[in-house]
């Protein structure tokens, strides 16, 4: 059974990573996806693989964002499911964090979730139905060393999410948000082996997690069978926050 049959879907950074997995898994399951991506090459070759669409933005352009929507609109006439999956990291302590590396992480984070989320509503808010997810991070749970940025801007995440899904709810539309823990992607694959080592340890489950664990959850939420789930914070993290 496809569960997501028919569905119109835009995926933010589903070049990659997490996003290239959700973006994979959405076509398996019947939905038409969008892909939109900074960065053409992996955008494009995602999109190319799974017979989908790519559209190049910025999300923390409102002019990037508001193209991006109009492009939805004016060739499927509908959406469905939006995932707010693309995310940036540039670490540092307090101490060392730089305004600039504050700013970047919020605009792409933060501020692109809520651009696009506002396109995307005011598209479903017309047909009286939609879901949106978001990206969250359990560290926006407890923080994280040398991730101010990051953890303010997942933190910010969830706040919206949860206020999204109160306003819209008698729209028809679902919000939602996924944090991840600790999962194995071109990200993370830059990270010491000592340091990956020593978060295995952290995890319950004793093993990191793989951005089909991840994308799972994407599909589970964007379906029918979680028609009574909003405003909630799912995490897949094997347990690191438990």
């Amino acid at each position: 059974m496809m569960l997501l049959k028919n569905k119109i879907a835009v995926i933010t950074g589903g070049g990659r990573g997490i996003g290239k997995a959700i973006a994979n898994q959405y076509s398996e399951q019947g939905a038409t996806v969008i892909i939109a991506e900074f960065d053409e090459n992996s955008g494009k070759n995602t999109a190319e693989k799974i017979g989908g669409h790519f559209f190049k933005a910025d999300i923390s352009d409102e002019n990037g964002v508001s193209s991006l929507f109009d492009y939805v609109k004016t060739n499927f006439s509908c959406l469905d499911i939006l995932v707010n999956n693309a995310g940036v990291l540039d670490d540092s302590t307090l101490k060392k964090l730089k305004p600039d590396q504050f700013d970047n992480v919020i605009d792409v984070n933060l501020r692109g979730t809520y651009l696009c989320g506002k396109a995307a509503a005011d598209i479903m808010v017309e047909q009286e139905k939609g879901v949106i997810l978001n990206a969250a991070s359990v560290v926006a749970h407890n923080g994280n060393f040398g991730q101010t940025n990051y953890v303010a801007s997942k933190t910010g995440v969830i706040g919206m999410t949860k206020v999204w899904a109160r306003e819209l709810g008698k729209n028809g539309i679902r919000v939602n948000a996924v944090a991840p823990g600790f999962i194995k992607t071109d990200m993370t694959a830059q990270m010491p082996e000592k340091f990956i080592r020593m978060m295995e340890e952290k995890v319950p489950l004793k093993r990191w997690g793989k951005p089909e664990d991840v994308a799972n959850v994407y599909i589970f939420l964007a379906s029918d069978m979680a028609s009574y789930i909003t405003g909630t914070i799912l995490n897949v993290d094997g347990g690191v926050v438990v």
